[in-house]
């Protein structure tokens, strides 16, 4: 199923030829999925999700021919954009957080949940957001998809080293934010 808004609709439709068009929803039809679960899983909300997905199929519509043609090259550029995205959304959440901060009062912090899985997931969250964009799609990608280093090094265009490299400081990253005590697994 397509979900494309009047703005999506509008920058396919000012594409010069049909072929751009048919191309994008080709594009769509095979990445949109994969795509979704990846921003799934990279941010905390499904509208914010759907949000991130929606505006990387708009950049590929924007500018057809910035995208490679080949399922894996496609795929590794639709990722990197969404990647990017994210990062840029981490940015300037960090920012409102900043500026929020300055105007509240610092000692006033919300009251804990009680519910273990809550803060269990909470803290988890937490960790995850403070890696940098690229670390957190690698162990995304790796931990919670089950994608191989292999295919992750293909997708996001690295050497298999720097994805280990990524995994393993991420996850020692992770455990130091999240208070575990040793090397994690």
């Amino acid at each position: 199923m397509r979900v494309m808004t009047g703005e999506a609709a509008i920058a396919v439709v000012d594409q010069p030829t049909d072929d751009a068009a048919k191309r994008l929803g080709v594009l769509f039809d095979t990445h949109q999925q994969r795509l979704y679960r990846l921003a799934r899983r990279m941010t905390r909300h499904a509208d914010d999700a759907r949000d991130l997905v929606q505006e990387t199929f708009l950049r590929a519509a924007r500018s057809p021919s910035a995208v490679p043609v080949g399922a894996r090259p496609e795929e590794a550029w639709l990722v990197r954009v969404l990647v990017n995205l994210c990062r840029d959304r981490w940015r300037q959440a960090a920012a409102r957080q900043r500026l929020s901060a300055l105007a509240s009062d610092p000692g006033a912090l919300p009251a804990a949940d009680a519910e273990a899985t809550l803060v269990a997931r909470s803290v988890v969250w937490q960790a995850l957001e403070a890696l940098p964009p690229r670390r957190r799609a690698v162990v995304v990608m790796h931990e919670l998809e089950g994608t191989t280093i292999r295919d992750i090094a293909r997708t996001l265009g690295v050497t298999q080293t720097t994805v280990r490299w990524h995994l393993s400081t991420g996850r020692r990253q992770m455990a130091r934010t999240i208070g575990v005590v040793g090397e994690p697994r």
